[in-house]
């Protein structure tokens, strides 16, 4: 007899334990983080749209692309929900709490779409959605995440689109083509 064990962890997510792989099973709107300003992100609310998830840094190369991110969403916001995690992962480069990070993007960005709470998104401690995330089968890379603002595209149904890396602009048609 197989046992399947649901565990309910931090952040929302969820601990898997069976003889079967059934992660393919999970989508992105399994999930519910913590937001930026307290309050919490409850991913299955944006079921029927396309989510773009990226990994967020204040003090990075590819900090301005918060400026596209912000034009993507508000170009964008009937069809697709942009949400930005902000890490500290990669050269210390997110070194604020989540209200100096809030202010940050507000005053040099105009920052309106969703930000969860900082995470890590690499190592040990990395948050339960994106150990999910970068286990995804992408056509054009798996693993771990290598710097700010990778961006993963989901469907409708909260699985994988597509991975990009950082130096691929939100406002790339590659990305465009897609949503």
């Amino acid at each position: 007899m197989k046992y399947l064990i649901i565990t309910i962890a931090t952040m929302g997510s969820f601990l898997l334990s069976n003889f079967e792989k059934i992660e393919n099973t999970m989508s992105v709107h399994d999930f519910d983080v913590p937001a930026l300003d307290g309050g919490q992100i409850n991913l299955k609310d944006f079921k029927g749209k396309k989510i773009l998830i990226v990994n967020t840094a204040s003090e990075c190369g590819y900090t301005p692309q918060y400026a596209q991110l912000e034009e993507l969403h508000q170009e964008k916001k009937d069809e697709l929900v942009v949400i930005g995690f902000p890490a500290n992962n990669f050269g210390g480069q997110e070194p604020g709490s989540d209200k100096d990070i809030a202010a940050f993007c507000q005053k040099n960005y105009g920052v309106s779409f969703p930000m969860a709470s900082k995470i890590s998104v690499k190592g040990k401690d990395i948050a339960p959605l994106f150990e999910w995330l970068i286990s995804q089968e992408n056509p054009d890379f798996t693993g771990d995440i290598k710097w700010n603002f990778e961006k993963f595209l989901l469907d409708e149904d909260g699985q994988l689109i597509h991975r990009y890396r950082s130096g691929v602009s939100p406002l790339d048609e590659e990305i465009l083509s897609e949503i």
